[in-house]
């Protein structure tokens, strides 16, 4: 039986992995940490995650990145499997605690008889074999390069944010008090995942004055800052219009001051639980690029947060992908080099759980392909369908950029009604990508 061989332990790398070598495929899975660091990661463990410890809404009945959920969980993926295994309450989203959940999937594959795996940077694209290209956003310069070579076009680029991490014992809670937005969650612990801190009008004016006027990293020459939508720096939001971030992270709806319950706040910043212990609280949309003595300064204005320590300020750093419609075929090979697939966020998709459902994809279909098989990608009504068919060849080259998951990537669904028609929408979506799904994994 030929070898798989997968570039990249992120999200992407080791679904492929699991999902081939349960196909009884050997499988060998490259990754170059921790020999090779990077601006972002921390450890060598493998699905470590880098900015967010949420995989997001887990409602798989209203919520497209729910659903995805769904498929994976459906399909034996790895990652939701260790997900629930090391969840936080965290209301309707599935929070989890990242270095646990790190561990539980490096120690899963370690353990798996089929994968072995190699701790060396591989720096061309191979000429032979089958490979998996599953490198992420932090895709080293040298296999950049080769893939640009190859492939005879310019790498698409854009800036990535990451939000600093709070110490939880170094939070006022005279001044924050803990609540879900809107009290979501089955539990009072889940219903309490998050530390709100709430600002005046007068406190709000003046961070947001502070915060346009932070010393900034600056970009090298040529480059230029193209960021996704999903995780903009908040000094980009706040450059857009002073009530931005009222409207966006800090909104203060559905949520009541605990010490203060007859004031409505002007703003709220939101902190997540971002371990089990409970001992550190990511601030919520919070990505930024400011550098970091202006970070302490500026987040320190917070009411609350006065007094924070910081387990991990906020960076930036850049994300590299590929056109994948002009560049993929349906089996999501390269169309110049069709023994090399790739996989997860290089291919525009954006998100851990988007990266790990292409790479569920990508492994399966290898799989198939190394037994000589086809497996056709799963029908566009699904998540996962949605997502192959949008990035090979569903999107538009031309303005190709890195998308989650949504309803606007399915095929359209009669259901109308206003608000609680949309609800009923949703429901349909739902329950027609469910049948498609269930239907693709029988045959």
């Amino acid at each position: 039986m030929d070898t798989l061989h997968i570039i990249g332990g992120g999200m992407a790398g080791t679904e492929a992995a699991w999902a081939a070598a349960n196909a009884g495929i050997p499988v060998v899975l490259h990754e170059m940490r921790p020999k090779v660091a990077t601006f972002a990661h921390r450890t060598g463990d493998f699905a470590e995650m880098v900015c967010s410890n949420s995989f997001r809404s887990d409602d798989h009945e209203q919520n497209a990145v729910g659903l995805l959920h769904w498929e994976m969980r459906t399909a034996g993926g790895l990652v939701m499997e260790m997900a629930e295994k090391h969840r936080l309450p965290a209301g309707g989203a599935l929070a989890v605690d990242r270095d646990p959940f790190a561990q539980s999937v490096t120690a899963k594959l370690k353990s798996h008889p089929l994968i072995s795996t190699s701790y060396e940077e591989v720096t061309e694209l191979p000429s032979s074999g089958h490979w998996i290209i599953a490198t992420g956003p932090l895709t080293s310069p040298a296999l950049a390069q080769s893939i640009k070579s190859a492939t005879g076009a310019e790498a698409l680029a854009f800036f990535d944010a990451i939000a600093p991490i709070v110490y939880a014992d170094s939070i006022d809670m005279d001044t924050a008090w803990m609540q879900s937005r809107y009290d979501k969650g089955e539990t009072e612990e889940e219903q309490r995942a998050y530390i709100n801190c709430p600002m005046t009008r007068d406190e709000y004016e003046a961070f947001i004055d502070a915060l346009l006027a932070a010393e900034k990293t600056q970009f090298h020459e040529g480059e230029t800052a193209g960021y996704f939508d999903g995780c903009l720096p908040i000094e980009v939001m706040a450059e857009r219009g002073r009530e931005t971030l009222r409207h966006g992270p800090m909104k203060p709806v559905g949520l009541t001051n605990a010490h203060k319950p007859d004031q409505k706040p002007y703003a709220v910043v939101q902190l997540r639980r971002d371990n089990k212990l409970g001992t550190l609280y990511n601030i919520v949309g919070f990505q930024t690029k400011m550098k970091y003595g202006a970070q302490t300064s500026v987040l320190k204005m917070i009411p609350g947060l006065q007094d924070a320590s910081f387990a991990r300020l906020g960076g930036i750093h850049r994300n590299t992908f590929i056109n994948s419609p002009t560049l993929l075929d349906s089996q999501m090979r390269l169309k110049s080099h069709p023994h090399i697939r790739f996989a997860g966020q290089i291919t525009g998709v954006e998100g851990y759980v988007e990266s790990a459902a292409m790479g569920l994809l990508a492994g399966r279909m290898a799989a198939a392909e190394i037994k000589g098989e086809t497996l056709p990608p799963p029908p566009p009504e699904t998540a996962m369908g949605a997502l192959v068919t949008h990035i090979t060849g569903g999107a538009e080259a031309k303005t190709f950029q890195p998308m989650n998951v949504n309803f606007g990537l399915f095929p359209p669904i009669d259901a109308r009604g206003g608000r609680k028609g949309r609800a009923v929408r949703y429901k349909a979506y739902t329950d027609r990508a469910k049948e498609a799904f269930q239907a693709w994994l029988a045959a």
